[in-house]
């Protein structure tokens, strides 16, 4: 399953609640010239980003696993985007009420690719910015994609949005 969104959505942060290895990462540390590129403004405290992927697992039961790899949020990075979705079963898209405009282009990606996924708008600080009529609307996604709220540092919350996504993918196998 992949993990996508805009830069400083929580991305690795959602990959980490859920897995049960210690996720791989590929952070690399936000130097001065992308912080003049990316927008820090609503992540003052952001010290890296992720430069190729983040991965982690969780065991479904004993013969089964889930893998999940988390993408890069940058436009730059996204040459990436194509390897990490090879094979998936489809993704979750998290998205940060804020900066609504950064996940335009995942939503795009995964609706061009015809993958199944749903939106996760993560609730930073139990704050919510916009209601999630507001929130469909603005990204232009049908009542088929789901769109459910979550905080990405809570495990049991990640969990419940990954399973939306696996009841996507089951449902398309099914058909």
């Amino acid at each position: 399953m992949v993990i996508a969104g805009g830069f400083g959505v929580g991305k690795t942060t959602t990959v980490a609640a859920i897995s049960e290895i210690e996720p791989l990462t590929t952070e690399a540390s936000i130097t001065e010239v992308a912080a003049g590129v990316d927008d820090l403004t609503h992540t003052p405290h952001k010290t890296t980003t992720t430069v190729a992927m983040d991965f982690g697992c969780i065991t479904l039961d004993p013969t089964l696993k889930l893998y999940l790899f988390g993408t890069p949020g940058q436009d730059r990075f996204g040459f990436m985007w194509d390897d990490l979705v090879e094979g998936a079963l489809g993704g979750l898209v998290i998205v940060d009420t804020r900066r609504l405009d950064d996940c335009f282009a995942a939503v795009d990606y995964f609706e061009n690719k015809g993958l199944p996924f749903a939106v996760g708008v993560n609730v930073f600080d139990g704050s919510l910015g916009h209601d999630l009529d507001e929130v469909r609307w603005a990204l232009d996604i049908g009542e088929s994609v789901p769109l459910v709220l979550f905080d990405a540092r809570e495990r049991g919350s990640v969990r419940d949005a990954l399973l939306v996504v696996l009841e996507l993918a089951l449902a398309r196998a099914e058909r």
